[in-house]
């Protein structure tokens, strides 16, 4: 059975709160991770890629010291998920949890693709539907991450402005951001182009991050393992969808279509 080492923990995280799925380890034989397509998948696939982890590793749950999650926010479904496998398994194992924020796991992926560099700043925008974001910003110095606008939902012009107001002045500028994750298409013009869309290594990221928490002492019993969430509503109802098609323009009358402006 693993002993509870800080400087070497044996960790299993993994994170459901988007598209993609993410899961890793770290033990005596080195990383594992494993990316791939989560979404309506990630209930069917967390399972299995935790025990073929587990196996590579030649290792069983209870040589595990922590297991952590990615608490969001995110996906809804995702993130009921991922904290109903963190809170069985750790219950199963008697192991403690790792709650880790979803949005920082973005930043962090960004920091590791910079280069590591020793002062970032990360603005964080993922699409969180309805034509909204989940957007935080957060900076890397003195060896750790300080979070400069906690994790919010947010209309995507808001986060925009609320991100200029905070710029700085000419005499005192605020460090130049990177803008990341999925939601940066709603922003539009509001950003500069070349930001990055979906993390180049999301578990490499999540298992840094683990490492990290754990490092520091959070590891909290299983029952604390909750889900962070921004929105009580997760859809519209059926009179606001067909609202909101009503309000949207018609499309243009295309060629060929048994309308004018038939096939030149």
């Amino acid at each position: 059975m693993a002993t509870l080492d800080r400087m070497n923990p044996v960790l299993l995280a993994f994170d459901t709160s988007t598209e993609a799925l993410a899961v890793a380890m770290q033990g005596p034989g080195g990383q594992r991770l494993w990316n791939g397509e989560g979404g309506a998948q990630a209930s069917a696939l967390l399972l299995p890629t935790v025990q073929q982890l587990l196996d590579e590793a030649g290792l069983q749950l209870v040589d595990v010291d922590a297991i952590a999650f990615g608490q969001g926010p995110g996906a809804f479904t995702g993130l009921r998920t991922a904290c109903a496998v963190a809170q069985g398994l750790a219950f199963g194992a008697d192991k403690p949890v790792l709650a880790i924020d979803s949005l920082l796991i973005v930043a962090e992926d960004e920091w590791a693709c910079q280069g590591f560099p020793p002062v970032l700043e990360v603005a964080v925008a993922m699409d969180a539907r309805m034509g909204e974001l989940y957007a935080a910003r957060y900076r890397w110095a003195a060896q750790g991450w300080q979070v400069l606008q906690a994790p919010g939902l947010w209309d995507p012009q808001a986060w925009a402005a609320a991100c200029r107001s905070d710029a700085g002045t000419d005499q005192d500028p605020a460090p130049q951001a990177m803008w990341t994750g999925s939601g940066l298409p709603l922003l539009g013009d509001a950003v500069a182009p070349g930001g990055r869309l979906h993390c180049a290594n999301r578990a490499a990221a999540l298992l840094r991050l683990a490492d990290q928490a754990w490092r520091a002492g959070r590891a909290v019993p299983a029952e604390q393992a909750l889900p962070v969430y921004l929105r009580d509503k997760v859809a519209l109802t059926t009179a606001e969808r067909l609202a909101q098609r009503s309000a949207e323009p018609p499309p243009p009358d295309r060629p060929g279509r048994g309308t004018s402006g038939g096939a030149q």
